[in-house]
Parts: structure tokens; C-alpha cells; sequence
């Protein structure tokens, strides 16, 4: 298995502008204006007026979502501009829906996928249904994308056309002065499905005495919808799940992106405490200690083998892979490289991402047989590295955990906004030291992935970790008393 090489790091960055919503909102209504002018007929005054007087628009896309049912209420400020510019251009606004179309299910859902992991070149007759049923925060989410590029196109076509105008620039700023406000409004008062997060942060007291597990390995399957690995034939999963403790409601956090959520996992809180909010990176690294920091502290390792993109979040702690392999093949070759480095590194924390599931979710769709057929295949390759690990001698202290980052939705394998089938991931322990054959009905968070982890090796907490630690999956042993554990997790 390849590294990623430094090209596709830059080209990973490169995609993510386009693939994230709010950075892909402003570039397609910009280079949509540029592309129709210049053949139409190019003023470069009247260019760069338009985009002045778009900046409002822009900020106010980038800042609201509009996730799920709120992307309804984008027709409104769309309907107002009208109301009040008309349509100046109509030509323009069908140049940008039919690029959108070529954008989303022929560049996109068809070549892209068939180049980076081998889809059909037929992949479009399937994708573009996918398409219409996609809510994630992703440039796919059609209802949520087309009535905001219609609005800043048709507020830049009437600026374009009319040129520096008071009256011109009072509409705009009345549009633009009303539209922040209901966005506000909508957001503050109809936004209230994201997970309540933990108020404090976790107690070094509810640590236990001594680590309970030399090692830990964690496999995260990618985008692994939690009903539909119930559903699939992976009989290696389901024992586990039965002879470990399985979380039947862990919840994944908002918004449920994959960086977003191994940040959230490895560093114990939130995207605004660790700083990554997207999958579209501005500022590099967690702003937060991580649970790898405290394991470098402390003398131990921990090793992340995953995807380029997380090279973003935790810098050198990620051996990378490529992404640029055929889907029936990538997560062979990642458990491959996963022994290769395990035996090289000795980690006291190994996490292996597969991605296979997560990529026919999106090329694919969930609700189809190939992604049983994934996590199936999945299946037998977590099995034969846990009896790769047994043969070593490994299982003995070791803690072994599945779940996955997040679910998926039921249109390309959205997720972001938590839709059916993103908030509750699939979540199980195992090993001599987790008890057998039980279920926490409980919610639980992802953010407990970490001072949960800190508590199997016996390290302090991660220093804004907020997720209660999974006690009740520990065997149990004699308690620490409070000045002992407080004692022994010190960081003074």
C-alpha cells in the first residue's frame, strides 16, 4: 500500500474546496459569472462590482448551512431578489444549473469516481437519483446549493448589468441586511437537532488505579451505517459485538465530517474547542492536546494509519495511505500495510481507518447490495488481522474496538448534517479486560473514544477532553480512592 504522496496531500486540500459546501458556494458562482461573461459579452469593472456587492451573500452562505429541512427556507430570499431585481439574465442561471448537473453527476459522480476508485463509467444513471436525495453539508446537496448560487447569480447579474447605482446598492444591502437576519432567526430557533454536548470536562477521579490494557487497537470503518452492519453478513463483527460491550446509542457529533470526528474522537471534545470544523482544513492541527500528545508524554505511542486528509488534524502522528485505489481492493492493501507498520512501529495505540464502506456509500448509495457487500468484506479482513494479532501473542493485554466515524445518509452517503442514518454509530469493545455479552442502551458520544483510551493505558486525560470514560465496559476492580487516582494522573 502507497503512502500518500505530497501531491495528493495538496490535491486531497484541492478537492476539499470544491467538496465542502461553503467553500464551494462563492468559487462555482464566481467561476460560473467569469466563464458566462467572458463569452457573453466581459465588462471587468462590472465584474468585480458584482462580486463586491456578492460579499454579504458570501459571508452569509459561509456562516449558515441551511442543513436538512432549514435549506426550504433558502427559496424565500431567492423569491425576495426577484422580487426586487427580477431576472435579469435567465441565460445565466440555466449556464449554471446545467454545470451543476455536469459537476455533480458526470465530473463528479462518474469520472472522478472512476479514476480515484475504479465506479463504472455508467456510474451517472444510478448517481444522479442519489443526488436528489443527498442533505449532507457537502457542494451534492442540490436543494441546499441551487437556490443559493441562483440568489448571488441573479443579484450579480443585476449589478453586472446596471453598473454603480445608489438605488442599486440600497436593494442589495436590504436583501443581503434581511437575508443575515432570517438566517439568524431560522438557525437560533429551528436548528435544534444537534447533540447536546457536555458541559465540563472529564474527571481525572473516575481514572482507573492502573491501566488495564497494555495496548490498544482501534479499526474505524469509515461511514459505517450502524443498521445496515447489523443487517450484513459479518458473522466476525456480531461475535464481538457478543462476546464484548456494545453502545447500542453512541452518538456522533456535529458536524459529523471525518476529520471533524476523528478530531472529536482523539482529542475527547468538540469541533469549537479542537478548532476543525470541516473536512476543508484552514488551519492546520487540533488547537487541543490529543490523546497521542499525552501518550508522547508519557513515553508511549500512538499511531494513526489513515487517510491524507488526516494529516490535517494530527500532523505526523498519521502514517498515510492512498485513496487512489480501486474500491475492491483499497481496504486489502490497508490491513496489509497495517501488520507492515504495526510490527515496524510496536504502537501502544494503533487506529486503522478503512474506507471501502465509506466510498461505496458515496459512489454507490447505502440502501444497495454493494454495501452489505462491503462491510462483509470488511468483516473478514478485521477478522484476519485480530487473528494476525493473536498469533503474535498480542490479544492477550489488549483492548480491541470497532465503530465507525460516523453513518451515512440515504442519498450519495451524505453526511454532515446528521440526517437518518449519520447521528448513531456502530460502537463495540473487546478483550480479557471488557466485560462479556453486554449492552449500554445509554448515549454516549465519540468524544469518549479518548479518555476512554487514557484509561485502558493508564495516561492522563487529553487537557479538554469532556467525554465521560466507558466504565461500563471495564471488568470490574478494585477502586482507586480519589486522592490515589488524582495522585497518579497528575500533571504537576
Amino acid at each position: 500500500m502507497k503512502q500518500a504522496s505530497a501531491f495528493e496531500i495538496v490535491a486531497a486540500r484541492c478537492w476539499n474546496i470544491l467538496n465542502e459546501g461553503k467553500s464551494f458556494t462563492p468559487v462555482y458562482t464566481a467561476g460560473i459569472a467569469l466563464v458566462y461573461y467572458l463569452v457573453t459579452g466581459w465588462q471587468t469593472s462590472g465584474f468585480f462590482l458584482g462580486m463586491a456587492y456578492l460579499l454579504p451573500l458570501f459571508v452569509i452562505c459561509y456562516l449558515y448551512d441551511f442543513p436538512l429541512h432549514l435549506r426550504w427556507f433558502l427559496w424565500l430570499p431567492l423569491a425576495a431578489a426577484i422580487g426586487l431585481f427580477g431576472v435579469p439574465d435567465p441565460g445565466l442561471l440555466l449556464f449554471a444549473l446545467g454545470m451543476y448537473v455536469f459537476f455533480t453527476v458526470f465530473f463528479w459522480g462518474t469520472l472522478y469516481y472512476h479514476l480515484r476508485i475504479g465506479t463504472t463509467w455508467w456510474n451517472f444513471l444510478r448517481i444522479w437519483k442519489l443526488f436528489l436525495k443527498n442533505t449532507d453539508s457537502t457542494s451534492g446537496n442540490v436543494f441546499e446549493q441551487v437556490p443559493k448560487f441562483f440568489l448571488q447569480l441573479l443579484v450579480f447579474s443585476a449589478v453586472y448589468e446596471a453598473g454603480p447605482s445608489v438605488s442599486l446598492l440600497g436593494k442589495v444591502g436590504a436583501l443581503s441586511a434581511g437575508t443575515m437576519l432570517f438566517a439568524f432567526l431560522i438557525h437560533r430557533y429551528l436548528f435544534n437537532w444537534k447533540p447536546i454536548e457536555y458541559p465540563t470536562y472529564t474527571d481525572p477521579a473516575t481514572l482507573p488505579h492502573a491501566p488495564l490494557a497494555k495496548k490498544v487497537v482501534i479499526v474505524v470503518i469509515d461511514g459505517c451505517r450502524k443498521e445496515r452492519l447489523y443487517e450484513a453478513d459479518a458473522p466476525f463483527l456480531h461475535g464481538l459485538m457478543r462476546e464484548g460491550t456494545v453502545y447500542e446509542t453512541m452518538e456522533t457529533i456535529y458536524p459529523a465530517r471525518t476529520v471533524t470526528c476523528f478530531s472529536s474522537m482523539f482529542t475527547g471534545t468538540y469541533p469549537r474547542e479542537h478548532g476543525i470544523k470541516s473536512n476543508m482544513v484552514w488551519d492546520l492541527l487540533v488547537k487541543v492536546e490529543s490523546i497521542f500528545d499525552v501518550l508522547k508524554k508519557q513515553g508511549k505511542k500512538g499511531v494513526l494509519f489513515g487517510c491524507a486528509h488526516l494529516i490535517d488534524a494530527f500532523g505526523d502522528y498519521v502514517e498515510s495511505f492512498t485513496a487512489v485505489s480501486h474500491n475492491d481492493v483499497v481496504d486489502k492493501k490497508i490491513m496489509e500495510q497495517a501488520k507492515v507498520i504495526y510490527e515496524r512501529e510496536n504502537p501502544d495505540l494503533f487506529i486503522v481507518q478503512m474506507i471501502a464502506v465509506d466510498q461505496t456509500g458515496h459512489s454507490r448509495g447505502v440502501l444497495y447490495p454493494e454495501y452489505l457487500q462491503k462491510i462483509n468484506e470488511a468483516d473478514k479482513l478485521i477478522a484476519d488481522f485480530h487473528a494476525w494479532l493473536t498469533a503474535r501473542g498480542e490479544m492477550d493485554e489488549t483492548a480491541f474496538i470497532v465503530m465507525a466515524d460516523h453513518g451515512q445518509g440515504n442519498g450519495i452517503g451524505g453526511h454532515g448534517h446528521l440526517d437518518v442514518g449519520e447521528r448513531f454509530v456502530p460502537f463495540f469493545m473487546h478483550g480479557p479486560m471488557i466485560q462479556q455479552g453486554k449492552k449500554v442502551e445509554d448515549f454516549r458520544s465519540i468524544v469518549s473514544v479518548a479518555p476512554t483510551i487514557s484509561a485502558l493505558l493508564g495516561v492522563p486525560l487529553p487537557d479538554h477532553a469532556r467525554g465521560p470514560i466507558l466504565t461500563e465496559a471495564f471488568k470490574q476492580k478494585e477502586k482507586a480512592s480519589h486522592e490515589e487516582t488524582h495522585r497518579r494522573y497528575s500533571r504537576v
